[in-house]
């Protein structure tokens, strides 16, 4: 009886421990999931986290443009410079705004590379 019962053991505990040793080289030698890949791409791709990683950067606006607003489209002024040119300025909510601007109000506003507006001020009178 003790042969058969020392043979059971070994049957029991040697599938065991090559389950767990295969187990531990398998997560050990693969990277992230597909699943996490996926998710990290989800969350990169929101504008949050595109803004977020563009101010940590300290990346400066590349361009600024002074005009007076012609239209308010939504989440956009359409302003004309000082040459007569129309241009239209997109914003979201990472868009800084000192206050609401109206119709026929003068503002400077920074774009990033993309034309998307990172800080938007109204100026009085005096161009300030």
């Amino acid at each position: 009886m003790m042969p058969v019962l020392m043979t059971f053991q070994r049957a029991v505990w040697l599938p065991f421990l090559l389950i767990l040793a295969t187990g531990c080289a398998q997560s050990s030698a693969s990277g992230p999931a597909a699943q996490e890949y996926l998710g990290c791409g989800i969350v990169s791709g929101t504008l949050g986290a595109q803004q977020r990683a563009t101010q940590s950067s300290g990346e400066p606006a590349a361009l600024s443009v002074i005009g007076q607003v012609q239209a308010l489209e939504g989440a956009a002024y359409l302003i004309r410079d000082a040459q007569g040119k129309d241009i239209r300025i997109p914003h979201d909510q990472n868009t800084r705004i000192d206050r609401p601007a109206h119709v026929g109000d003068r503002i400077q506003c920074w774009l990033d590379h993309r034309g998307r507006a990172v800080e938007i001020r109204s100026l009085d009178e005096n161009g300030q």
